[in-house]
């Protein structure tokens, strides 16, 4: 018997859902319903300092209005330090994370320097060899030393189910394109790399369904998910939604929170973003299994 499917819709609590937001929500959950699989939340608030007090359990409240509701009870990172500080403590116990006591003035001065060379900006791997004096402030993955330990390619790839292949956007060069990255942060915050890649295999992940802007984030995660001995799900990154400016709706990017006076609606609107048609009226139930059936044919 094979693994069970299960899923998981990661919102962080720097705000309430946006329309952007509702798409992603509701394709994890069609995706995970599709496949008679579960459906999880897990609370993305490792940023303290950006998450919004309450907004979590909005959240919550905004998914349950829309008649999405976990099978499990949820998970906040803010309450997994130990598992994350578990993980870490493997990476540098193999040699494969180091500390780096580079400042932020010092890490742009590098980048900018390697950008008038005509090369990618990337942390430069100042620390890699020792702290040279510096107080250590970030703890980093050395990308080459694992590819290299365990015979991974330099070129870091995945078939995406919506995204296929052969297209750019999965495939990345970690090392050129990002450079050893953060599993620390100076301000002791762990990285959302670390954090997702460790929350996914205790949660025991198979498919992750968000939006097509974190697939620059999957090549990281691949290596660090091979770093950990930790299984790979699978991947489908679904169409952005844009605002008036032409760039992804975000809240960065002022996204308006929800009006979920008619929740059914806004459902509707997600469900077009993700090329369903629009649901006949009547109950929520009846559109989410209207949709769910149009997306088991879609996405097998």
């Amino acid at each position: 018997m094979g693994v069970r499917y299960t899923g998981r819709f990661a919102p962080s609590p720097t705000g309430l859902l946006h329309a952007g937001s509702l798409v992603a929500a509701l394709a994890s959950w069609l995706d995970a319903r599709a496949h008679q699989g579960r459906w999880l939340v897990r609370i993305e608030d490792v940023d303290t300092p950006r998450c919004v007090p309450g907004a979590d359990h909005r959240i919550l409240e905004q998914l349950a209005l829309c008649g999405l509701i976990p099978d499990e009870a949820s998970l906040w990172q803010h309450q997994r330090s130990d598992a994350y500080q578990v993980a870490l403590d493997a990476l540098i116990d193999k040699g494969w994370a180091y500390p780096c006591g580079c400042s932020r003035k010092e890490i742009e001065a590098a980048q900018n320097q390697a950008v008038a060379r005509h090369q990618a900006a990337v942390y430069p791997g100042t620390c890699r060899s020792g702290l040279n004096g510096k107080t250590a402030r970030a703890w980093r993955l050395n990308v080459q030393a694992v590819q290299q330990a365990l015979n991974l390619p330099a070129l870091t790839a995945w078939t995406d189910r919506r995204l296929g292949a052969h297209t750019p956007k999965v495939r990345q060069n970690v090392s050129d394109a990002v450079g050893d990255f953060v599993l620390r942060r100076a301000d002791s915050l762990w990285a959302y790399q670390l954090a997702v890649v460790v929350d996914d295999a205790a949660q025991g992940i198979t498919h992750v369904v968000r939006g097509e802007d974190l697939a620059d984030n999957t090549a990281r995660q691949i290596v660090l998910q091979h770093a950990l001995g930790l299984p790979t799900p699978q991947y489908l990154h679904t169409p952005l939604v844009l605002g008036a400016n032409g760039e992804k709706l975000s809240k960065q990017n002022g996204a308006q929170a929800l009006d979920l006076s008619n929740p059914l609606a806004s459902l509707t609107a997600a469900a077009q973003a993700l090329g369903l048609s629009a649901a006949p009226k009547g109950s929520i139930h009846q559109a989410l299994q209207q949709w769910q059936h149009d997306w088991a044919k879609r996405w097998p």
